[in-house]
């Protein structure tokens, strides 16, 4: 699946909480992110790992109350943090946890600090090539290369699974019955090959679906249903959860692309 970037991004007061305020927006399975400027938020905490490199240093307090200081920084999952002082520009990623990229961040966060993230500078270089860095170093770390040749079992599960997305709930045992392979065969592909559990993928592609949706004009409920969202508030509490972010925070543009 292609990613999904957005231009000129801005969100919207709900939303200013967690992500740059202007800039672009980039979205692809297991991955979100946004580049512009960074402001101070409210205490919060989300399931995804949280990578930031700004212009300027910038000061992140942890649940304990504990100051972190610097251009670059981890946030490891579900951890309770706000921004004390932001940037005029930087780079926000949000990384899965289960997916290779993401483990790979969350556990460099615990073992070396939440200010130990380098590799990326802001100023120079698109989003796309920024978000690459920073999945290449993390998947070097994790023992991956990013380069496996993609097995024609996952080929055709890609193929397959948007329009078993939109039909509504898609179990993993069901993909791998219409592919002939046992669903823990189907399973580990995923992770090998794609990188992120099938189960974590067809939720991705969910927020996926929804936001091209609404892009493309569908109000939040008709799009949170063509993307199997059981309603408004299901979307809403996966968006939060995931990002510490409502859905305005994805879907807020009026410009967008979609590249590779």
């Amino acid at each position: 699946m292609k990613a999904l970037v957005i231009n000129d991004f801005s969100t919207s007061a709900d939303a200013r909480a967690a992500a740059p305020r202007a800039g672009t927006a980039l979205l692809r399975p297991g991955i979100l992110a946004f580049e512009g400027a960074i402001g101070s938020t409210e205490l919060h905490a989300h399931h995804a790992v949280q990578i930031v490199a700004a212009s300027s240093p910038i000061v992140v307090v942890d649940g304990s109350g504990a100051r972190l200081h610097g251009t670059h920084v981890i946030v490891p999952t579900d951890a309770p943090h706000r921004i004390d002082v932001g940037a005029a520009h930087g780079t926000a990623v949000y990384l899965d946890p289960e997916t290779v990229a993401g483990a790979a961040a969350d556990r460099r966060a615990h073992l070396h600090g939440w200010a130990d993230m380098a590799g990326i500078d802001p100023a120079h270089g698109d989003l796309t090539e920024h978000v690459t860095t920073v999945v290449d170093d993390l998947l070097r770390e994790g023992g991956e290369t990013g380069t496996v040749e993609r097995n024609a079992v996952v080929t055709a599960a890609l193929h397959l699974l948007p329009a078993l997305v939109r039909e509504g709930s898609v179990r993993g045992s069901d993909v791998a019955r219409q592919l002939g392979v046992s669903a823990t065969r189907l399973t580990q592909l995923f992770i090998d090959q794609v990188g992120i559990p099938l189960r974590r993928y067809i939720l991705w592609l969910r927020l996926h679906i929804a936001t091209t949706r609404v892009m493309a004009g569908d109000d939040l409920a008709t799009a949170a249903h063509a993307a199997g969202f059981s309603d408004t508030a299901h979307l809403t509490r996966t968006c939060r959860r995931t990002f510490g972010l409502p859905p305005s925070a994805l879907i807020g543009t009026t410009d967008r692309d979609l590249g590779g």
